[in-house]
Formats: C-alpha cells, structure tokens, sequence
C-alpha cells in the first residue's frame, strides 16, 4: 500500500499539551474507524508549528477526506518514492 507523508501547518504544536495531542489522536483515530482498513496513521512527528504524519493509504484522495472529516489541515501531500536509512549505505 503507498504510504505518504502529510505536512500540517498547525502554529504552536510544539506547545500543545499532552491532553490536546491525546484528543487530536483520538479524534483522527475515530475518522479513521469509519473510513476502514485501507488507510492507517503509522505515526506523526511534532514540531514547534507543524504536525508531520505518516499514512499507508490507497491512494491521496484518502488522505484528504481523512483531514476534511477531522477537520485537521493536509498543507502538502507527498508520496513516499522510497525509504532509506544508514543500511542503504552499505
């Protein structure tokens, strides 16, 4: 399945508290629920203004109803290509 990333502009994400990432997370885990098996959220990184998440979805158009139903931004989608780390290397 291709797996995206999604860039969310969202000012101040660094500072949200443990309790809003945790609603954040159930609210996004409950569009999910209802949109089945084909998309996942395999995990999201925080930083000072942007969320930045990882999704194995069929396709983009998955992705944004998941954003347009939780009310969360999709500022950029981008296809993951390929994956490399240091072993690519050797």
């Amino acid at each position: 399945m291709p797996k995206f990333v999604i860039e969310r502009e969202i000012p101040g994400a660094g500072q949200l508290s443990a309790a809003d990432l945790q609603a954040i997370s159930q609210k996004s885990c409950g569009v999910l629920n209802t949109m089945g098996p084909q998309i996942q959220w395999v995990h999201s990184y925080v930083t000072g203004d942007k969320i930045y998440c990882i999704y194995n979805a069929p396709n983009e158009e998955a992705i944004r109803r998941h954003a347009r139903e939780g009310g969360f931004p999709a500022n950029s989608i981008a296809r993951v290509s390929a994956v490399i780390d240091p072993t690519t290397a050797e």
